[in-house]
């Protein structure tokens, strides 16, 4: 144990000196990235709170906006990425394509193909972003692998094979950079993976820990699925990057659902970690502590989306908090220090919601696709608002006489039937985050599952899967302008500034089938007044 600590502190002291010389961002520019007017991590900052500090869109004028450039080089996977902007350089991925682009006229740098070594792990996931530090970017790719490109050429650095696609793992989610660790886990909970989360060296990709979601035989929380064989507990993907509290070191990480989904029988108990978020030390993958929304799930009721970290008076006392989504449609607010829940609030409808799945068919609302889905809200401190996307689209689940597992295939123990396409909707609600009290709802004739901007200048930015991407005034919801991109909107929707200019970026193209969206290839639209 001895030996693995002094190895540990040895790499980082050699990769922190290795590093003196080359470009950032830095740990320091990351630490600070809530007052950067760039784009830095996923959700702009490591508290994943998506807020910028720009003022010149406003909604006085945010109507003139404009399309500046359009880069439509990409491909034609699902868009669900989200773009960073540093020192002028818009960097994209998709599911095996990463691309940098001067961020204010598309202006291609380079672009960088990963052929694939091994099958998908899991055709049902693709890529959701990149993470960059001290001139490397890092990915995930759906054949398990893990790698580094230099910032400034896109040269390949190092590759891992970090999952096991094997085993049906595939690394969609945008991972943390942070000291000289690469954190990261593997989604796939509906192929019947043993989820993970686990940390890597941004040196050259070797392990250095990790935290299993799915507790292994003798670990803390397998009690939790009674007598369930070890090989037969499984689900626990990651979905999305987890926050992280700079100033204690702690990752906020959302965990996936149980599997199979709707048949539980067969894992009696909670089954943690799922539909948990997990507080792990981000330097060692210690177990801090744990909240499970939805225990013994029955329904996919995931956490799916980051968690936003901020501090705010509740009750007239001053309170570090925890923001979870869930598929289950309801918002819920955490005490970081005493893990009180505060509130809980559901923002789309709930019917038969405590009703397990039958053989004979439960209609339910959150369905499937309901409640959170991957991206993430906007928390704005100065207005104590909270602006949500969510899912309304209900249907049918039924569950199956027994479980039937076989590799490669999804893992349901059941189906689920989806009311038609119609009758599928989708809110931005905006709360009063410090109260949970419903301030403002924007209805979408589709479900909305883009992530939420806000800014300084009371202008949020978002997307739907008609294909609009939307400017709304942060105090109402009035929508300020609207632009056909040409293909859905379900990833970043970002907002920065280059030489003093403040633009919109937003990527654009095509959903899951299932969704039943405008189809669109991978493009990415910039935005800016005149």
């Amino acid at each position: 144990m001895k030996a693995t600590v002094l190895a540990g502190i040895l790499g980082a002291l050699l990769y922190a000196a290795a590093v003196q010389a080359q470009p950032g961002p830095t740990q320091q520019d990351l630490d600070g990235a809530a007052r950067s007017t760039e784009w830095l991590l996923t959700n702009h900052d490591y508290a994943g709170v998506r807020y910028v500090d720009l003022d010149q869109i406003t909604p006085q004028n945010a109507g003139s906006l404009r399309p500046l450039c359009m880069y439509q080089g990409v491909d034609l996977t699902r868009s669900l990425s989200n773009p960073l902007v540093y020192h002028g350089i818009l960097y994209l991925t998709t599911t095996y394509t990463t691309v940098a682009l001067d961020a204010t006229n598309c202006k291609v740098r380079w672009r960088h193909e990963w052929k694939p070594k091994a099958k998908d792990g899991n055709t049902s996931v693709k890529n959701r972003g990149a993470a960059i530090k001290d001139g490397r970017l890092v990915r995930g790719t759906m054949d398990g692998y893990l790698l580094a490109l230099d910032l400034e050429t896109g040269r390949l650095l190092w590759q891992v094979q970090a999952a096991a696609p094997e085993q049906y793992e595939a690394l969609n989610m945008p991972p943390i950079l942070w000291q000289d660790l690469v954190i990261i886990g593997p989604a796939g909970s509906e192929y019947g993976i043993q989820g993970w989360i686990g940390a890597f060296s941004l040196a050259d990709g070797s392990p250095r820990w990790r935290f299993n979601t799915i507790p292994r035989e003798g670990e803390p929380g397998a009690a939790t699925w009674g007598d369930t064989a070890a090989a037969l507990r499984r689900g626990g993907g990651i979905w999305t990057v987890p926050s992280l509290d700079v100033a204690s070191g702690l990752i906020y990480v959302p965990v996936g659902n149980p599997a199979p989904d709707f048949f539980a029988a067969d894992r009696p108990g909670t089954n943690l970690y799922t539909n948990a978020v997990v507080v792990l030390d981000a330097a060692t993958g210690a177990l801090k502590w744990h909240y499970q929304a939805a225990p013994h799930d029955t329904h996919d009721w995931d956490l799916p989306v980051t968690s936003p970290l901020f501090t705010a008076k509740v009750g007239g006392r001053t309170r570090n908090l925890l923001t979870l989504g869930g598929k289950d449609g309801m918002l819920r607010l955490l005490d970081r220090d005493t893990h009180e829940e505060i509130y809980a609030v559901g923002v789309t409808t709930r019917l038969n919601a405590e009703v397990d799945p039958t053989e004979q068919g439960v209609y339910t609302c959150p369905g499937l696709l309901g409640g959170f889905e991957w991206s993430a809200p906007a928390y704005d401190a100065a207005r104590d608002l909270l602006v949500v996307p969510s899912v309304d689209w209900c249907g049918v689940f039924k569950r199956d006489d027994e479980p039937r597992y076989v590799g490669g295939q999804v893992f349901m123990g059941g189906s689920f039937s989806y009311d038609p396409v119609e009758k599928s909707h989708g809110w931005l609600t905006a709360v009063r985050a410090s109260t949970g009290e419903v301030l403002w709802k924007y209805p979408s004739s589709r479900p909305m599952v883009a992530a939420v901007t806000a800014t300084r200048g009371s202008v949020l930015f978002t997307g739907e899967l008609t294909g609009d991407v939307l400017a709304l005034d942060a105090r109402d919801g009035r929508v300020l302008y609207r632009f056909n991109a040409g293909g859905s909107v379900t990833g970043g929707v970002i907002s920065y500034a280059v030489a003093d200019r403040q633009y919109v970026a937003v990527v654009s193209g095509m959903a899951a089938a299932m969704w039943q969206a405008q189809p669109g290839s991978a493009t990415l639209i910039i935005f800016g007044l005149p």
